[in-house]
């Protein structure tokens, strides 16, 4: 695992013009970083933080990792990072979650800036974020998260791409292309990017890309035992009833086996952007156009209506009941600018993002919901010139958004957000001893015109940490966080049935802020090659907001109220990568990995959708020539269900890859996967649809990837 960290004093020094100097290092440092990393002290490119360093860690994956984890969503790209879980709704629809938070508690950027679409406001709505397209994901923790606003509470996510063009490309021009083809999906992917460098200062850049999947294979049946064993019951039921009819399909439906039906993706994207790189200052724009079409896979009979912990399935009345779908389009503009100050203020660095975006609920051909955002996100940071044992930012933010769902399962009422805020990120440094302090003011505004109610929160927000260098090589640190969060506008008025998710879904106006104290505790160890890290954490929450299902119907559907109520949240994260021996002209490494988190409501009812604990465990032999690895994932049974929530089993995927590489600069590179090699059933208990949507059997994938 190949280090990140740099002298933070030579970064945080270096001014725009050397930027531009070093730009023909750019290619070879990408080149270079191709391990995933976890660290207390990494010089990561989100804004505000590139300059500082990130107390409590941060997770960075990208190069041959993220070529070796690419997806159609980034949620399934991070899912075997420690700490790090993914909502699984669908192939087409998969968001992260940090430390058993997601939601409106993960904030993901797209280079550094919100992606202002309404993946956070339901499990099914896909990231509007083509990782295909991506340089680099980061994950974030601790008190840097301040910088991003209050929805960070459980980390931030930041997909960077070559979109804003930052450095020259070396000899003018620079060109990344991809391709994949697997089994299991019956996956058809590829993507290029282009960089032309005009005369000495200025960039152009292109890239587009394309994926489509058909419905995924499976080990087994698609449904639970418990719901096949509910459907043959019903099924018996109806034919001495005399109803053969829906007794046979309801038997059908117990048996779908081999494939998940309606699980279809199909995504493309494109942009262009342009940047002028000069001495003491840079600008950037881009355009960009994202566009996905997926399917929703339902549970049997369309609904399942829970009833004291009982499943009961009712078949369709109505002939030619057509799957859900969903197609979404998002068109985007960003600028990005950077201006050289040269006093107390190094650099004053401005950066704007505007989405249009349009999602599309569809049963069959016919138009079922209609959500529209139309929002705005800009961020105004100056970077302080950094002293011998001090560095720091400060900034402003603002969000926009307009927000309108339209159909007959309109399920939230139009609203309209205001945001703005102010922070700062300081860093103290003693010798051996950091210590980072952080604060953040907001104030929310929340209205809806239709139901005539308006909602003003203010909210103040401070992060601090301290971590200590025991030898050079092991250090040991804390961290102590205060956030508070507004509601967000799906949790204030919500209030009708949504059709994707099966359920029909209630808000609460009069929802109070979400406040939580977070602490902290981790060891650091970079001896050499190896590397380690072992944190503990504790999130307690006063009137945590969380959807529970009630038990009731509405409309044949089950009712889930956004509810407040105190919660905990307590866990851990480790992981460790070492070399072991050499032979056959390469060596061994290895990589580790666990996290384990756990969550209850102050009553101690377990909330719902918690990641059980998790191992990961990697090995690998590099040379020159190509690279071999096995994997084995480990996710351990979850018997702590909040109430009407089925258990899982636990699973184990064991992967294996291999890389070659003909020619020394890795410009060429050629990887061969086998992945859940003994196809193995297993299910996510993060996902709303683990009873009917299981993980993906053995599936063979090859990918090709050249970079000139």
């Amino acid at each position: 695992m190949k280090k990140l960290a740099i002298t933070l004093l030579a970064t945080a020094a270096m001014p725009l013009s050397a930027q531009a100097q070093d730009a023909s290092d750019e290619a070879d440092r990408a080149d270079e970083q191709d391990r995933v990393v976890h660290m207390d002290r990494i010089v990561v490119t989100a804004p505000g933080v590139e300059d500082l360093s990130v107390l409590a860690g941060a997770s960075v994956i990208d190069g041959e990792d993220l070529l070796r984890n690419q997806s159609g969503q980034i949620g399934e790209v991070l899912d075997n990072l420690p700490g790090v879980a993914t909502t699984g709704f669908a192939p087409g629809a998969s968001r992260p979650i940090l430390r058993g938070l997601d939601g409106e508690r993960v904030r993901v950027l797209s280079d550094g800036i919100g992606n202002i679409d309404a993946s956070n406001t339901s499990a099914d709505h896909a990231v509007s974020i083509d990782p295909l397209t991506a340089e680099r994901v980061e994950v974030l923790r601790g008190p840097a998260t301040l910088l991003y606003g209050s929805q960070a509470i459980g980390g931030v996510v930041n997909v960077i791409d070559r979109r804003l063009p930052r450095v020259m490309p070396e000899g003018g021009v620079r060109v990344d292309a991809f391709g994949s083809i697997d089994t299991a999906y019956d996956l058809r992917e590829g993507g290029a990017a282009v960089d032309l460098g005009l005369g000495d200062d200025f960039v152009l850049h292109f890239h587009g890309s394309y994926r489509e999947t058909d419905d995924f294979e499976i080990p087994g049946f698609q449904l639970t035992e418990d719901l096949r064993a509910d459907l043959l019951a019903d099924a018996a039921e109806e034919l001495e009833e005399g109803n053969v009819e829906e007794a046979e399909e309801l038997t059908e439906q117990a048996n779908v086996t081999g494939v998940v039906p309606n699980s279809f993706t199909e995504t493309y994207s494109f942009g262009a952007g342009a940047g002028y790189i000069g001495e003491g200052f840079r600008i950037a724009g881009s355009a960009s156009y994202y566009d996905t079409f997926y399917g929703i896979p339902s549970g049997p009979g369309g609904h399942h209506h829970g009833e004291e912990g009982e499943g009961e399935f009712e078949v369709e009345e109505e002939e030619g009941e057509e799957n859900v779908s969903i197609t979404l389009e998002q068109a985007r503009f960003d600028l990005l600018t950077g201006i050289s100050l040269g006093g107390f203020f190094d650099e004053l660095v401005l950066r704007v993002g505007h989405s249009n975006y349009t999602h599309t609920e569809l049963e069959g051909e016919e138009t079922g919901t209609v959500f529209d955002v139309l929002g705005t996100e800009g961020r105004l940071e100056l970077t302080q010139a950094p002293t011998e044992n001090w560095r720091g930012a400060v900034g402003a933010q603002f969000y926009l958004r307009d927000f309108e769902a339209v159909g007959e399962e309109a399920f939230v009422a139009p609203n309209e957000t205001e945001q703005f805020g102010i922070f700062t990120l300081q860093e103290l440094q003693f010798g051996a001893l950091e210590v980072e302090v952080g604060g953040r003011y907001e104030n929310t505004a929340q209205s809806s015109d239709p139901l005539g109610i308006e909602r003003d929160f203010d909210t103040f927000s401070a992060a601090g940490g301290i971590s200590y260098g025991v030898t050079p090589t092991i250090r040991v640190g804390a961290n102590v966080t205060r956030t508070e969060r507004a509601p967000s506008g799906e949790e204030l008025f919500a209030n009708g049935p949504h059709l994707a998710t099966q359920q029909f879904e209630i808000g609460d106006p009069d929802l109070d802020v979400e406040t939580v104290l977070g602490l902290e505790g981790y060891v650091t160890a970079d001896i050499g090659p190896v590397e380690a890290r072992l944190a503990v954490f504790s999130n307690a929450f006063d009137d945590f907001i969380y959807l529970s299902e009630t038990g009731d119907e509405e409309d044949d559907l089950p009712v889930f109220e956004f509810l407040q109520d105190d919660a905990d949240f307590i866990g851990f994260e480790a992981s460790a990568s070492a070399p072991l021996f050499s032979v056959a002209g390469g060596q061994f490494i290895t990589d580790l990995g666990a996290s384990y988190v756990e969550a209850e409501l102050d009553d101690g009812t377990p909330l719902p959708r918690i990641p059980p604990l998790e191992l990961f465990g990697a090995l690998e032999w590099q040379s020159n020539a190509f690279d071999l690895r096995g994997e084995v994932e480990w996710y351990d049974d979850q018997t702590r269900t909040a109430p009407f929530e089925e258990a899982t089993d636990s699973y184990a995927l064991v992967n294996l890859s291999a890389a070659l590489h003909p020619f020394r600069d890795d410009r060429i590179v050629l990887l061969l996967q086998a992945n859940n090699v003994f196809d193995e059933e297993g299910r996510r208990h993060t996902s709303f649809t683990k009873e009917y949507v299981p993980v993906a059997g053995r599936n063979f994938r090859v990918t090709a990837r050249a970079s000139f």
